[in-house]
């Protein structure tokens, strides 16, 4: 099973202490962790700051590079909307915690997991 990890989610073991790879195995088993190509730049640019964003980000980069980094094959504008067209066509689950495009993700029919409280992930079925 293909899981898609979006910016949010690779910001999520410092930001609230989850451990995203044991939480996502407890949930699924075996599963495929895939991470957008897009996703990378935007955790490159945050890291490259000071202080906490930027020490998660580096966080989050050495957590993508756990996992298969693929080009989304979308030309939109946002990621967020990369991030959608590439679940949609892949039929993977995508790990968000962003309320915005956890929403979207849900109305497309797309499973969502999503933090229910503090190091805690639920899957959400789309």
């Amino acid at each position: 099973m293909k899981v898609l990890l979006d910016t949010n989610a690779l910001l999520m073991p410092v930001q609230f202490g989850i451990d995203l790879y044991d939480e996502l195995q407890a949930l699924f088993g075996d599963f495929e962790p895939v991470t957008l190509e897009e996703v990378v730049g935007e955790l490159s640019g945050l890291s490259r700051g000071r202080g906490r964003d930027a020490t998660a980000a580096r966080v989050g980069l050495a957590m993508a590079r756990r996992s298969t980094v693929v080009p989304s094959g979308s030309s939109a504008d946002r990621v967020d909307d990369r991030v959608i067209e590439y679940a949609r066509r892949e039929g993977c689950t995508v790990v968000t915690n962003d309320r915005e495009l956890r929403n979207a993700l849900l109305r497309e029919g797309v499973d969502v997991v999503s933090m229910r409280r503090a190091r805690t992930l639920e899957l959400l079925r789309g």
